[in-house]
This record gives C-alpha cells, sequence and structure tokens, in this order.
C-alpha cells in the first residue's frame, strides 16, 4: 500500500515537472521574440519647420454697431392711415413711411390760411397809407402784428402735420413693421427700425498696455461666425481719450465697408489690429502638435543609421515644444524646434517615440495661412 502511495506521489511529480519546463521554454521563447520584436514603421505626412514674416496683431473681441440707427417712432398721438414702406426694404433719406391722420388740422389749417391771407393783404394796405401819412405808426405796427401772428398761427399748425407725416430722417435699412392701419398710436410709440449699415462701425476693448502702439489709421481684419472663410478690411476711426478705471481697457471704434450689408448691428465679431512692425516666426502645421497636459510635442522625422543586420531608415524622435501664436493652418514654436527639421503633420496621436517611418507625401493637405472653406 505505502509502496503505491509513493509511485503514484512520484508520478505527480515526473507530470508537474513535465508541465514546468514546459511552460518555462514557452515564457522564455516569448520573452526572447519579445527581444527581438520590431514595431511595424509607420506611414507619414511630413512638413519642414520653417522661417516666416508675419505680421504683428492685437486680437480682440467687438461688437457691430450701426453707422446710424434709430427706432422711427411717432412725435404726436393719432391715427394711422397710411403706410407707406415696406418692411425689410431701403429707404433714402426723406421717404415717406407713415401717415396719421391729420383732417382735422388741415381744416384749421384752411382757415388759419384764409385768416393769414387776409392780414397780409391788409398788412401791405396799411404801408401803403403809412406812406401817405394817412395813419398813425401805431395803427400799422397793430396791423403787421396781427398778420405775424396769423402766419405763426398757420405755422404751428404745418408742424403738426408735418410731425404727423413720418418720414425717414437718414437713408438705411428697415426693419419689422411694429404698427398697422387704423392703430391709435400713441407719443413715442416704435413703428420700425431704421439702420444706416454701410459703411458700419466695430467696437471693441483693448488693454491700456496697447495704447502706445495704437493709433487712427491702422488696418483692421474683421471676422464673424455669420460669414465663415471671410474677413472684411477697416480702419481704426476713433480711440476714446479716456481708459475705463475699472477694468483698464479703452474702448476703440473702427470703421469697415459692408457694400453686401451682411454684417448686422449687435453681431459678435472678432477683431485683428495689424501693426505696421512684422516678427520673423518657426512655422509648423498645427496638426503636427500632439497636445497633453503635460508638455505639447512633435515627432521629427530622423535618419536612423544601420545597425548590424538592420537596414538605415527615418525613425520618430519625440520633441517637447513651446508654442506660440496660432494663425490659420500654421502655429508658432517659441522653442524646441529646429528651422528645416521635418516633422510628422498628420496622425501624430497614434506615433511612438522611437518608432520607424516611411515618408509618404501623397494624401499630404495643403497648409494655408488664410484657408478658406471650400463650398459644397
Amino acid at each position: 500500500m505505502i509502496k503505491r502511495i509513493l509511485l503514484t506521489l512520484a508520478g505527480l511529480v515526473v507530470v508537474v515537472g513535465i508541465l514546468a519546463g514546459i511552460k518555462t521554454l514557452q515564457i522564455r521563447r516569448m520573452i526572447d521574440q519579445g527581444k527581438h520584436f520590431a514595431q511595424p514603421p509607420a506611414t507619414v505626412t511630413v512638413a519642414a519647420a520653417r522661417t516666416e514674416d508675419w505680421d504683428q496683431t492685437i486680437a480682440a473681441v467687438g461688437s457691430l454697431a450701426a453707422k446710424q440707427g434709430v427706432t422711427v417712432a411717432a412725435d404726436l398721438p393719432g391715427k394711422v392711415v397710411e403706410i407707406a414702406f415696406t418692411p425689410g426694404s431701403l429707404a433714402r433719406a426723406g421717404d415717406l413711411l407713415l401717415r396719421l391722420d391729420t383732417s382735422s388740422e388741415e381744416a384749421q389749417l384752411r382757415a388759419l390760411a384764409t385768416t393769414e391771407s387776409f392780414a397780409r393783404t391788409n398788412l401791405e394796405r396799411f404801408s401803403q397809407l403809412l406812406a401817405s401819412q394817412s395813419i398813425s405808426q401805431a395803427e400799422y405796427d397793430n396791423a403787421q402784428a396781427k398778420a405775424e401772428q396769423a402766419t405763426a398761427q398757420a405755422d404751428n399748425i404745418r408742424t403738426v402735420i408735418a410731425k404727423k407725416t413720418i418720414r425717414a430722417p437718414f437713408a438705411g435699412h428697415l426693419g419689422i413693421r411694429m404698427v398697422n392701419l387704423g392703430q391709435i398710436l400713441k407719443e413715442g410709440e416704435p413703428i420700425v427700425s431704421l439702420q444706416a449699415l454701410d459703411p458700419i462701425f466695430v467696437n471693441f476693448l483693448l488693454p491700456q498696455q496697447q495704447l502706445a502702439r495704437l493709433r487712427p489709421g491702422l488696418p483692421v481684419r474683421v471676422t464673424a461666425d455669420a460669414l465663415p472663410g471671410q474677413a472684411i478690411e477697416g480702419t481704426i476711426t476713433a480711440i476714446n481719450p479716456e481708459v475705463d478705471p475699472a477694468t483698464r481697457n479703452i474702448r476703440v471704434q473702427a470703421t469697415v465697408v459692408n457694400r453686401d450689408q451682411l454684417l448686422r448691428a449687435g453681431m459678435f465679431v472678432n477683431v485683428a489690429v495689424l501693426l505696421p512692425d512684422s516678427h520673423l516666426v518657426l512655422a509648423i502645421p498645427a496638426t503636427a502638435v500632439l497636445y497633453a497636459p503635460y508638455g505639447d510635442s512633435v515627432f521629427v522625422i530622423e535618419e536612423k543609421p544601420a545597425e548590424k543586420d538592420d537596414q538605415p531608415g527615418k525613425v520618430l524622435t519625440q520633441k517637447f515644444v513651446r508654442l506660440g501664436e496660432k494663425r490659420g493652418d500654421y502655429i508658432a514654436v517659441d522653442s524646441g524646434l529646429q528651422e528645416g527639421e521635418n516633422v510628422a503633420s498628420t496622425g501624430v496621436f497614434k506615433l511612438r517615440n522611437g518608432q520607424a517611418a516611411v515618408v509618404d507625401n501623397t494624401l499630404a493637405p495643403e497648409f494655408k495661412l488664410a484657408p478658406t472653406p471650400e463650398n459644397n
């Protein structure tokens, strides 16, 4: 019985030893394969870091304001009897917009016009009598006063009629109609918005540190989300003489041409003030940067020397960089990269330091400083 147990234990020990040996051989083989494993080369597009002359700009956020803009309102109360404008149309200065009921005033004017005409005729008669010394100076003065009083009363009614005949104070773009025929308007009640939009003002704030670099006449470039891919040129026309004591910002106003009236008052825009001096930057495509919380980096394409049986080739070397201004498809590199170095320009998130690389620019995108989206 004891002999049988010992034989069984010996058999188990042999089986365990065989299994352990097999597993040890498998692990050693895997380790050897890992030591000799070569990661397949990555196909990359490359772009060279190059020095470019960029204009210096001051960026700001602005809002648009009409050169002239009002909400046309009623000066006097009255009933709307005529609406002479089309909402959304263009109006010229002096165009009739709306007419209130003036029948009562016109009747009064006819009566006063008769009185005025009689007073004028009477004044001429008294003037002839005064010349022949048939009346006194006091009688003539009394007739002159009555004539002037009649004219003033008629002019007062004419003014009331003019105020009830509402016209465009300047040329501009009309908005949505806010009145209806037959409506009784109160004094000051809005009728329609009128905005002169060409040219249009751009108001923006800049920190007081930039004041020495600003002056009227400097060009500005305006872009808006409502006009993707378009940049509108203008010039600085006014700089506030005082600095806001709360924010230490100075208010600046630029004027831009708006012939198609695509820009509207109240819109949010991005403003770039173009300074007269420029500076040299080392620029690379923005897509070449691998952004990370611990630091931004790029992958430089370097030549790999031949070692033993390996063939010479290209290898990726990760370099950390400090970035500067971004413009269009490019971004400036302040440090960490040299001019002429080739960097991987696309798909950097899947690359690894020391990985072999194969350069293929067949499908490389075209990078531009001022890209314009294509219309599909």
